[in-house]
């Protein structure tokens, strides 16, 4: 499969193969070989040349926001076939959104309160799974309907966290 991803401002054409556990990567012509393992929806382990990352893909307004080694990225794909399918689709999520834990931990930090306001991609809550802490962003502008989780509180992944509406 052939895409063009524009990543941190620059374009960069990638053409992907993947043969059983193994995916071969060519970006911009420069071959890469990783073993890539989806762990939970939208966070993904990498293992390139023998270091092991961990990856995250969220969408965004603008996009997708790409977290690799503490480092955030903006990404956003110029497939042909996904612009088409996407074609119309609003930029930011519209109507009621769940946000959703993405992992099983414990939330740390509460960043908002019931009935405050929020931009999309503001962070909601902190959970920390496996020594990592990771914030959970509100899907869109809107206001916190309900916060349905407080600190120090135990969640399973795919646990609604809180509604924006």
């Amino acid at each position: 499969m052939k895409i063009e991803v524009e990543l941190g401002g620059k374009l960069r054409t990638i053409e992907l193969e993947r043969t059983g556990e193994r995916l071969q990567c060519a970006i911009d012509g420069r071959v890469l070989e990783a073993g890539v393992i989806e762990i939970a929806p939208g966070v993904f382990s990498l293992l390139i040349g023998g270091a092991s990352l961990e990856a995250r893909v969220e969408p965004c307004a603008t996009g997708l926001r790409v977290t690799v080694a503490g480092r955030e990225y903006a990404a956003a794909v110029r497939d042909p076939r996904h612009w088409r399918r996407d074609r119309g689709a609003a930029v930011e999520a519209e109507g009621r959104q769940q946000v959703i834990a993405p992992m099983p931990g414990k939330i740390v930090r509460v960043l908002v309160n019931a009935g405050q306001a929020v931009e999309a991609g503001q962070g909601i809550v902190v959970v920390e799974a496996m020594k990592m802490q990771n914030e959970v962003r509100a899907p869109k502008s809107g206001t916190v309907e309900r916060l349905l989780v407080a600190e120090n509180q135990a969640v399973s992944a795919g646990e609604i966290l809180a509604v924006v509406a």
